[in-house]
């Protein structure tokens, strides 16, 4: 049993003893939010369990608003729109102390037939972690997500149209113990509610905006990394809005430093033992070398899985730690792929996701890069030296449009996870640039009310 395992008889204890009396049942959605219902402990024992759930196929055809957007192939208003199946993975179920006498676990989505639905999220991970172990590997990662925090609560913030908020702190908190004593008292009770969950934290500390702050979960199997990564941020958007306060994960927020989720990376093999090093233990191994270019190669055709947002495009910004050039160094800031860690430990560390990414999609997109790059026997690409936002070096597509032309005409993309799957989020990134193509912002309404 891992350490973030409830047991089926560990719950039904807790529940007969009165101290659990709802059940979290959920499924990440393609922009890797958490929908579900809640269920009663007696109901899931006995009928949910060691069986499924249902609900609205939409749910993987919706906008960020929840409304069914036309386009998709997988469900439609001439489909009528039916149910999903929702099976619920045991080995995820653990305690949700954030919320009185609840538990939470999360659900693979089904067919009607009882076939892995295609284009979900969890889905798509697991077919490219599955492609991994046709090569004896497996694949090892962790997220770095941070977010801004404010001292207003969701629904003033809504109500002021996201302007004047107030940052929890006043100035940049880099590494700060000071400045970030004064939110203490919410971050420790993330970073606890996430140990009494069973989910491993290492740290947290300040970053640079106003307000900014980091916490990182530890290290593992990269299918539990997402699944833990999923249930920190709704945990911790709840605590903050019990607290009064609400915080942010969009990758660019105002004109200071956005929100990263630096997505780290390594591979190991059948014995479990790290396989990005020789057997020198200094020297870069040839599934190194492959990965790195695979992941070069095609990295551009698959940042819609790296960035899936208009805003995201934002983040990537001259001299903002944020990447605008695709090459790797070795512990080098300036670079959309930075190489650290010691011996056993080196890995990759993508810095292209913000803090709005799926984190199935990103890992499944790493993934794929690098088994192209194994399976074709990519030359090698040198690692870059210097300050990459200055170097002539291939560059990241700048905006949502750009990246969805690449993702959809790749023959990398359509090989990796099928011509279904790249015509789904393809459209999905059609659905948000009309959205937005048709709003009126107030940028526009600023220069042009009176001056034009």
């Amino acid at each position: 049993m891992s350490d973030s395992e409830l047991t089926l008889q560990a719950l039904q204890t807790m529940a007969d003893r009165g101290e659990i009396d709802t059940i979290i049942m959920a499924a990440p959605d393609m922009q890797g939010r958490l929908q579900g219902k809640r269920v009663m402990p007696r109901f899931f024992l006995e009928s949910v369990a060691t069986s499924t759930a249902e609900g609205c196929a939409y749910l993987l055809a919706t906008n960020i608003e929840c409304q069914p957007v036309e386009g998709y192939s997988l469900v439609s208003w001439d489909q009528g729109y039916g149910d999903f199946v929702f099976r619920p993975d045991l080995t995820t179920l653990r305690l949700a102390p954030w919320q009185q006498g609840a538990a939470i676990i999360l659900c693979d989505i089904e067919l009607q037939n009882h076939s892995p639905a295609p284009m979900a999220p969890r889905t798509i991970l697991k077919q490219q972690l599955n492609r991994l172990k046709t090569h004896g590997f497996t694949a090892w990662a962790a997220t770095e997500l941070e977010f801004l925090l404010f001292r207003n609560s969701y629904e003033e913030a809504w109500d002021q149209a996201y302007r004047g908020l107030k940052p929890a702190n006043q100035y940049n908190n880099d590494y700060s113990i000071l400045g970030t004593a004064r939110v203490e008292p919410i971050i420790r009770r993330i970073r606890n509610a996430m140990e009494s969950a069973g989910i491993q934290v290492e740290n947290s500390k300040g970053e640079c905006n106003l307000g900014q702050h980091e916490i990182n979960l530890r290290y593992g199997p990269a299918l539990e990394t997402c699944d833990k990564h999923v249930v920190y941020k709704e945990a911790a958007k709840e605590i903050a809005a019990e607290n009064g306060h609400a915080l942010t994960f969009m990758a660019k927020f105002d004109e200071r430093e956005g929100n990263s989720c630096h997505t780290h990376l390594s591979l190991r093999n059948a014995a479990n033992e790290a396989i990005f090093l020789d057997n020198d233990g200094h020297s870069p191994s040839k599934v190194f070398r492959q990965f790195m270019a695979g992941l070069l190669r095609h990295a551009a055709e698959l940042t819609l899985f790296f960035a899936p947002n208009i805003n995201s495009y934002k983040r990537y910004a001259s001299g903002s730690f944020a990447p605008t050039a695709l090459a790797w160094g070795i512990d080098n800031r300036t670079c959309a792929f930075r190489v650290l860690g010691h011996g056993q430990s080196i890995r990759v560390e993508n810095r292209l996701p913000g803090g709005d990414v799926n984190p199935y999609l990103a890992l499944a997109a790493m993934i794929a890069g690098g088994l192209a790059g194994i399976e074709g026997d990519y030359a090698p690409v040198p690692l870059f030296e210097g300050n990459a936002y200055a170097a002539e070096l291939p560059r990241i597509p700048p905006s949502l449009g750009d990246a969805a032309l690449l993702f959809a005409s790749s023959e990398c993309t359509h090989a990796a996870f099928g011509t279904d799957v790249v015509g789904h989020y393809a459209n999905m990134a059609k659905a948000e640039l009309e959205a937005f193509n048709s709003a009126i912002t107030d940028w526009e309404k600023f220069r042009s009310f009176e001056r034009m």
